[in-house]
This record gives C-alpha cells, sequence and structure tokens, in this order.
C-alpha cells in the first residue's frame, strides 16, 4: 500500500530550529517511547537553510537509535524525510510494528 509520511499519524510534533533542540526532540522521543505506541512523532524544520535541516535530520535519527540502544530498546523504527510546507521539511518516525498495524507497512 503506498502512502504518504504525511498519512502517520503523530502522537507529538517538534517544531525543531537548531540541533540543540534536535537532540532535545530525540531525547523526548526516547522517553516517551515507541513501543506499544500506535502513533509515530514528527519533526518540523527549517527549509531555508538545507544544511542545517540536514544536520538536524542526522541528529534526531541518530539520536533515537542511540537513545534506543542504551535503554535496550528495539531499533525498529522507520522514518521519512518530506516536504511538509513552502518554508519546512520534516522527519516522521514511527515503530515498524505500529507501522503494519496501521496498514501501512510494506
Amino acid at each position: 500500500m503506498e502512502f504518504h509520511p504525511r498519512d502517520v499519524p503523530a502522537f507529538k510534533t517538534y517544531d525543531v530550529k537548531d540541533e540543540g533542540g534536535a537532540a532535545e526532540a530525540a531525547e523526548d522521543m526516547v522517553h516517551l517511547g515507541f513501543k506499544g505506541r500506535k502513533e509515530g512523532f514528527r519533526v518540523i524544520m527549517p527549509k531555508a537553510d538545507s544544511k542545517l535541516a540536514k544536520r538536524i535530520g542526522y541528529a534526531v535519527t541518530t539520536g533515537v537509535t542511540h537513545g534506543l540502544r542504551q535503554a535496550s530498546e528495539t531499533r525498529d523504527i522507520k522514518y521519512w524525510t518530506y516536504h511538509y510546507d513552502e518554508g519546512h521539511y520534516a522527519i516522521v518516525l514511527i515503530g515498524s510494528g505500529a507501522l503494519e498495524e496501521l496498514g501501512l507497512g510494506d
């Protein structure tokens, strides 16, 4: 089934302006957890500076993976980056089990 990342329900949305905010968002996502959740998390970042957006995206994805590993949680997370609106990119992250439950899996 084909879907767009905007179709993934978000439990919480983070508006991240810099790499520090990305680290805080990743830490919060790990704290809230992916296990047993039927929603994902959305991170919105500025499109004006694509290098900054790449650094934010990298900080979020590696921060979540590292945090889950430290917490001995499953790291089976799917994520997509997409154009959110005229001025922003977004990343949506969701556990693969939740993705399948929603009927959005491969």
